[in-house]
């Protein structure tokens, strides 16, 4: 897993080399006054091979798949009150009083 974030973490810089590297030719063709074509050939390369390194990392980082079957022994067993009425659920409306004595205006 140590070294997924390592190659991500190289890709990522390995993108922001080829952003700052196109910056820098766009900078050079205005003081040139030549016309934009197009990024350079070691710019494409560099962001194909960032992005490979990227996509490789983000797919092998996240760690196992586990099974969705619900027959399959992996499967916590989650179980729930039979009368769904009465679940209480802990959210930011307990800090509210219980009874508000508040008239609406019409």
């Amino acid at each position: 897993m140590a070294l997924g974030f390592i190659v991500g973490f190289v890709g990522v810089l390995i993108l922001f080399h080829a952003a700052y590297s196109s910056i820098q030719y766009r900078a050079l063709l205005k003081i040139t006054e030549e016309e934009f074509s197009g990024p350079p050939l070691n710019v494409v390369i560099e962001l194909s091979l960032g992005l490979m390194l990227c996509m490789w990392a983000a797919l092998t980082v996240p760690g196992k798949i586990l099974s969705i079957h619900p027959d399959s022994e992996e499967n916590r067993i989650v179980s729930l009150p039979s009368n769904l009425d009465f679940m209480i659920f802990n959210h930011r409306g307990k800090v509210f009083p219980v009874e508000m004595d508040v008239k609406l205006r019409h």
